[in-house]
């Protein structure tokens, strides 16, 4: 059964002998047009139907990529970036058919360089296997969202975490690219210094396109140091509402907390049943401080003095890197946890952000609206930003089912934008998000956008079919 807001499949021409044999001369064994491997890069992990690339290559160098943009331009194909396929937005269906570059194997770290607090890397390359490598250089690199994601996916969709709260998104880590174009063409954006002021802002134009602009094939990133002293904990509350104004008090204080996460009652069930947890059953704050050892000391203090003011109880603290790691990793599994809630199911996932200072009226909203459903729906959210989550879940069997879990999805979604939101924190928009951006961003401001697609892009081959549309809407 399609996911109702899938686009049907397109027809289409098989590829080009001529562009098949080029490809072969380039890749060799690299290139594959086995039903297997092109229905690994047709899904992602959205509820959307799988729509196959009609052939996948394996791209180890940008001047690879750099000749297969140039042969796609050529023949007119359409062209999908592949890091390791965890969106939840249906980033990497092929729509209309074409040539999905997969990058996963371009997984060098260039450079790592500890003096300037930067490192140069390949798309491929995992946050953990840059940690990984960072590990004895005093130096961490904080954005970490639940999958173990490549670096370039993550410039894509402008990829976020739980660490964000303290050390910004992709966003503000990102300082340069390296960019291959529709046409074949490699060019930089940014440098290593840490700010400038020459020319328009590529680097951000390109963090975020979801591959509609640009194939990313290097980036250079900011590392932070590793905390001196860190420490973890956990909280309950009587309520969501109860939570999230605890989170509000402690940014307003403006204490320097590192992450602080939320988890629904129903989130907390699946995570002590998957990770073998023993939390209470009740909305739940995990809190992580970074500092040095009176500084943490300090905002402790201050969190647990906050969290009681809001009826918080059953502080555990895990002070230990094992225990610090055993909430951590849970929590990064939680998507995985509350499919289980409901075996056999697939999740629609919301990916609002609101200002913090209505959160918890847009967390007090979208909990009157589950509350009248028939469907499961854990909430679990970066709380420390504005950005939560619903995983909805719905048996794939059932239209009824993906359509009440869409209602559900657009009420949430046009509060957001009521009180000043976004449709997407930090999943990037996909196909899942399209509907909304004219209401987020107006027809004016679309318009700019197309005009940098056309500019870009002309016979939209890059991606074609994600993010926006390519028409204005007139009513």
């Amino acid at each position: 059964m399609n996911h109702p807001a899938a686009p049907a499949s397109i027809m289409r021409a098989a590829l080009p002998a001529g562009l098949l044999d080029a490809l072969q001369r380039l890749y060799g064994e690299r290139l594959s047009v086995a039903e297997a491997v092109r229905a690994h890069h047709g899904r992602d992990e959205s509820a959307f139907v799988p729509h196959l690339p009609d052939a996948v290559v394996f791209a180890e160098q940008t001047s690879e990529v750099s000749e297969t943009l140039r042969l796609c331009n050529q023949y007119q194909i359409p062209v999908i970036p592949f890091g390791v396929g965890s969106s939840l937005e249906g980033h990497i269906l092929a729509l209309h058919g074409g040539v999905s570059i997969d990058l996963s194997r371009m997984n060098r770290i260039l450079s790592i360089d500890p003096e300037d607090l930067i490192a140069t890397v390949e798309p491929g390359v995992t946050r953990k296997q840059l940690n990984e490598a960072l590990r004895d250089t005093g130096l961490f690199f904080p954005i970490d969202p639940g999958a173990d994601a490549s670096l370039g996916g993550m410039c894509a969709t402008r990829a976020s975490g739980t660490n964000a709260v303290r050390y910004g998104s992709m966003r503000e880590n990102v300082l340069g690219l390296k960019v291959v174009l529709a046409d074949g063409r490699v060019i930089p954006t940014g440098t290593r210094a840490r700010k400038s002021s020459a020319g328009y802002d590529l680097t951000r134009l390109f963090v975020g396109s979801e591959g509609t602009l640009g194939v990313i094939t290097e980036a250079t990133v900011r590392l932070h140091p590793q905390p001196e002293a860190v420490s973890a904990a956990s909280c309950s509350f009587p309520s969501m509402v109860d939570a999230v104004k605890a989170v509000i008090q402690t940014i307003q204080l403006g204490v320097p907390i590192a992450r602080v996460e939320f988890v629904d009652a129903l989130a907390v069930r699946s995570l002590n049943r998957h990770s073998h947890l023993n939390l209470k059953e009740a909305p739940q704050l995990f809190f992580e401080f970074h500092g040095t050892p009176s500084g943490v000391e300090e905002q402790v203090q201050t969190v647990a003095q906050i969290a009681a003011d809001h009826h918080g109880e059953s502080f555990e603290w895990a002070s230990r890197p094992e225990d610090r790691s055993r909430l951590w990793t849970a929590r990064h599994n939680a998507y995985f946890a509350m499919l289980q809630l409901k075996p056999g199911c697939r999740a629609i996932t919301t990916d609002v952000c609101v200002p913090i200072s209505r959160l918890a009226e847009c967390i007090a909203g979208t909990e009157h609206d589950l509350a009248s459903s028939p469907l499961p729906c854990p909430i679990v959210g970066h709380v420390g930003d504005g950005n939560f989550h619903v995983a909805i879940l719905v048996d794939p069997a059932k239209p009824e089912e993906y359509e009440e879990a869409e209602r559900l999805n657009h009420l949430i979604v046009r509060r957001a934008l009521a009180l000043g939101g976004t449709c997407t924190g930090e999943h990037g928009v996909g196909l899942h998000k399209i509907g909304f951006m004219r209401e987020e961003h107006g027809e004016d401001a679309l318009d700019v956008m197309r005009a940098i697609k056309h500019a870009l892009d002309p016979a939209n081959l890059l991606n074609p079919g994600k993010m926006f549309s390519l028409q204005r809407e007139t009513s």
